[in-house]
């Protein structure tokens, strides 16, 4: 009111001043009570507990308004104070509760002593790991942020500016003082990791990541979310988008098989499956501990006493009748193989016993206790193979199409690249030889490979068995093939001490260049833009069974390249 006459003095009585003042407080406490702005129900300064505010002293201000109205000339105080009275209050409340967030929110800064960070991705991701760094413990400190949309330069989030492009990283660095760069963008593309850790490098920058995207919305980043980059993240590519519904259809509910349950592929296998509802999953490996892994990864604890554990070898041609006897599978994922190049030629016979015979054991058990769905397995080697491996598989995938022909079920294969972090990968060889000081030992300095992540390659698989069509093979587009030479030298640039890189020259049997369609292949992909359908010429049994009869030597291993690879087909056919 003083302000409504200028600060002069009020022309009505006292009483009627604080009456007026005594109705407008009591009304605010009440209405506060009505709108639940007493029991913390939102936090201090936020949008909603605005928005509370403001309907609460809109309430008040149109109970006083009335009430004025009902005075008549009576009234207490004019009726411009009251709805004067009313934006005052609520710029006073709202203002008090916003100060209170600004001095909780000061609080929670990172200390000075932390990190200086540059932050890459204004998005979603980016505004997760700013709040994660709103930490008083926080070993990171977020001094600006980067973003390659143009329309994100200038924007502030949480106190912090988008200060420009991946291209103003150097000057956003010196004159920042930043320390690290953290990469906020969930699953980010492998490429745009390579790019942005190539500019880092130059810079003598370390670079951290936020994990893949279906870890965000498990929860909340933490801290120990940001984590330093691996050569998993600058290979591996996205995940294709599977039908979960179609891939559903035909394990939910059903008897599923899994072989080579404990190598890296099959424990993957079976971690996904499982998750899609099966009747029963029966995990099969002659490793009794890597089963008990597999199984603790899945159920948290070792079920030993399942008979869905199999400890079993596919070369026993008795013993894997006997399982399929016993457990009926309606679906059989066949991922039990001898998978080691250069061993393999060394030991021909023994690539021949699993790679090829164990197959056919298992496929003549599909085919007698009448498998809906049967999977197999293979390599980017089988196509226009040159090693035993690739020999083998390559035969595989044949006699895979040949059941197909005769069998009610559906027999296919899948055909897939590198996959990043399993057993014996080429990955591991390096980050081990680079722990032990080097040298890291590369084939050739041109040498190139395909790569993908064991999800990637699983999911794959599964998706196989929905949309894969009776006697093809399932190729992935993985895109542009790596040159191993370049993962080399970033491994030695991450290493903290000098790392030779040593060549050994290509080993036999091995390719300069792996491809994923041999000779004649068509690529079609009626179902997926990404999956390439191939199709595979069946393999009479009879027309290799020759090769058992041979000794283990290099014999042998010319007999598996006659009839392994893509020249002679045609006349074992006709044979």
């Amino acid at each position: 009111m003083l302000v409504r006459f200028d600060l002069s003095q009020v022309a009505w009585g006292r009483w009627n001043v604080l009456g007026a003042i005594s109705l407008a407080i009591g009304g605010q406490i009440l209405a506060g009570a009505v709108f639940g702005m007493y029991v913390g129900r939102w936090r201090a300064g936020s949008f909603d507990e605005v928005a509370a505010l403001g309907r609460c002293a809109l309430a008040v201000t149109a109970a006083c308004a009335a009430f004025s109205v009902v005075m008549g000339d009576d009234r207490p105080v004019p009726m411009s104070v009251t709805l004067g009275a009313g934006a005052i209050a609520l710029l006073l409340m709202a203002g008090a509760r916003y100060g209170l967030r600004f001095w909780e929110e000061r609080r929670l800064d990172a200390p000075s002593s932390a990190t200086r960070a540059i932050v890459f991705g204004a998005g979603d991701g980016g505004l997760q790991a700013l709040r994660a760094m709103r930490n008083p413990e926080s070993r990171y400190r977020a001094v600006a942020l980067l973003d390659d949309d143009p329309s994100m330069r200038n924007l502030r989030m949480l106190g912090v500016k988008v200060l420009g492009d991946r291209s103003d990283l150097a000057a956003v660095v010196e004159s920042n003082g930043a320390e690290v760069l953290i990469i906020a963008v969930p699953s980010a593309p492998s490429q745009l990791i390579r790019e942005l850790s190539d500019l880092a490098l130059d810079l003598k920058l370390p670079v951290r990541v936020l994990p893949p995207t279906e870890e965000l919305f498990e929860g909340r980043v933490g801290l120990s979310d940001i984590r330093p980059i691996t050569e998993a993240d600058l290979l591996g590519r996205h995940t294709i988008d599977t039908d979960i519904d179609a891939i559903a259809s035909y394990l939910t509910g059903r008897v599923v098989l899994v072989t080579g349950a404990g190598g890296s592929i099959g424990s993957e296998l079976c971690r996904q499956i499982d998750r899609f509802g099966p009747s029963r999953l029966v995990m099969l490996d002659r490793d009794e501990s890597a089963l008990h892994a597999t199984t603790m990864s899945i159920h948290g604890r070792a079920l030993l006493d399942s008979r869905d554990l199999v400890v079993a070898n596919i070369r026993d041609r008795q013993r894997v009748m006997d399982v399929f006897d016993e457990h009926r599978p309606d679906v059989v994922f066949h991922a039990a193989a001898l998978k080691h190049l250069p061993l393999l030629e060394m030991y021909p016979d023994e690539g021949l016993k699993t790679n090829v015979w164990g197959t056919q054991n298992l496929l003549e058990a599909a085919e007698r206790f009448e498998v809906a769905r049967f999977v197999n397995v293979s390599t980017d080697k089988a196509a226009d193979p040159t090693s035993v491996l690739g020999y083998t598989k390559r035969l595989a995938e044949r006699l895979a199409a040949a059941t197909a022909r005769r069998s009610m079920g559906t027999y296919l294969s899948v055909r897939f690249g590198n996959v990043l972090g399993s057993r014996g990968s080429m990955l591991g060889v390096f980050e081990a030889q680079v722990a032990k000081g080097g040298p890291i030992t590369v084939t050739h300095p041109e040498v190139t490979r395909y790569f993908m992540t064991v999800r990637e390659a699983v999911q794959l698989v599964i998706q196989a068995g929905a949309v894969g069509r009776d006697g093809e093979a399932l190729v992935l587009d993985m895109g542009e093939p790596v040159k191993i030479l370049d993962v080399a030298r970033r491994l030695v640039a991450q290493a903290d001490r000098p790392i030779e890189i040593v060549f050994t020259g290509l080993r036999p049997g091995e390719k300069l260049h792996e491809i994923l369609l041999g000779q004649g292949e068509a690529d079609e992909r009626p179902a997926h833009p990404l999956i390439s359908h191939v199709s595979v010429p069946p393999l009479p049994l009879e027309s290799i069974a020759f090769l058992d009869d041979l000794p283990a030597d290099d014999g042998l291993t010319a007999a598996l390249a006659r009839v392994g690879s893509k020249a002679t087909e045609t006349v074992i056919l006709d044979a």
